[in-house]
């Protein structure tokens, strides 16, 4: 689970780029009882998903050509434009230069060495997600990757995070990953090298988020009657609880979990 949004090289933010916002608010806030507060006529439809009155994460329209419906996760910097130059010398791509947005905060958008994509904010007036951990709002954060050495150095090498290596059996291990000196006290998410199988399938690298829940299996029934696919069902996560894995009905890869914790 996370358990601050104000460390640097950690989450801080999270938002879905969609083909069809009015489309993406009602399966989300259908699913997740979230409202929708729109940013105003001069953020392009972006705006802002609340539960209870506070930010969960944002929405807004996709803004890259050829761009697929996703969550981007954002990472916590004290300097956006220092952090593109060490993504650029770690062997990353910098996709969206550092910018900013409005008085909110300055951000930029990269792709990690195995191709996921994600962002950095350095927060001004808007300082990251206002709840956390909670059913309805992020709890977790995980990267399937085609090369998880590559990408375990490249986080550390940008973000300056630690990682802790949890063998599953057979060849596979789990990392989780975190800024560095707080230990697990700091760890938000996870890092899972793909199997052969789906590397030969043509899988791709990708963040995607997930959302705590007061009931994994009634979540995936409610995503599904909203037009979700699953593409993991509901199933038993031994010490983190119980997940399931879905598509939205634009493809963007998202976890719902009722953590053993929460």
């Amino acid at each position: 689970m996370l358990t601050s949004t104000q460390v640097p090289g950690g989450l801080t933010w999270l938002d879905l780029g969609t083909p069809d916002i009015d489309a993406a608010v009602a399966f989300y806030t259908g699913l997740f009882d979230w409202r929708f507060q729109p940013a105003g006529p001069e953020a392009g439809g972006y705006g802002f998903l609340q539960k209870d009155g506070r930010t969960v994460g944002a929405l807004g329209p996709l803004t890259e050509e050829g761009a697929n419906s996703a969550w981007t996760v954002y990472f916590r910097t004290a300097d956006a434009d220092a952090t593109a130059k060490a993504v650029e010398q770690a062997g990353g791509t910098v996709r969206v230069p550092p910018m900013d947005v409005f008085t909110a905060g300055r951000m930029a958008g990269f792709t990690d060495p195995a191709g996921a994509e994600f962002a950095v904010w350095q927060p001004r007036d808007t300082d990251g997600l206002e709840l956390v951990n909670d059913p309805g709002s992020v709890s977790w954060i995980e990267l399937y990757t085609t090369d998880a050495a590559a990408v375990k150095a490249f986080y550390g090498s940008v973000l300056s995070w630690e990682t802790r290596d949890m063998p599953m059996g057979g060849d596979l291990v789990y990392s989780i990953a975190g800024p560095a000196g707080g230990g697990e006290r700091t760890m938000h998410g996870g890092i899972m090298q793909l199997p052969r199988e789906n590397l030969d399938a043509g899988s791709d690298s990708e963040w995607h988020p997930y959302f705590e829940v007061e009931d994994c299996d009634a979540a995936v029934a409610a995503a599904q009657e909203l037009g979700a696919t699953v593409i993991i069902g509901a199933m038993e996560t031994p010490g983190a609880g119980r997940i399931a894995m879905m598509l939205d009905p634009f493809g963007a890869p998202f976890a719902v979990i009722k953590s053993a914790t929460a």
